[in-house]
């Protein structure tokens, strides 16, 4: 099973025990997190889309991990003008382990059929 969340302002798919980089949360290492901006849903055959967002579904995962990215190099550069700027940045990161995506609960469905049976 797969699933679309978004964080951090980007998207992505994951599936169980996949590690993945997020831009930075500010949590300790350990920490379990849960995500609930879920856009889609991947069973096999069967595929579920939401507008914008699923609802009744999470991701579950637990940090392993806070660091940094290699730096990027900014270089700005002007020919015969002796303008010559250097910068360099580093973007912090949070490594995270998903350890599963919860599917929709069935127990509202079962009591709603229930009380229209009565």
């Amino acid at each position: 099973m797969k699933a679309v969340i978004e964080t951090g302002g980007f998207q992505y798919t994951v599936q169980e025990t996949e590690k993945i980089k997020i831009p930075k949360i500010d949590a300790k290492v350990g920490d379990k997190i849960k995500f609930d901006k879920i856009l889609a849903i991947v069973d096999g055959k069967k595929s579920e889309f939401g507008k914008p967002y699923l609802k009744g579904y999470a991701v579950e995962g637990e940090i392993l991990s806070q660091g940094r990215h290699p730096k990027v190099i900014i270089f700005k550069f002007k020919r015969r003008k002796d303008y010559k700027r250097k910068k360099g940045h580093r973007q912090h990161f949070s490594e995270i382990l998903i350890r599963k995506i919860m599917l929709k609960s069935h127990k509202k469905t079962e009591q709603t059929k229930e009380t229209k049976k009565t």
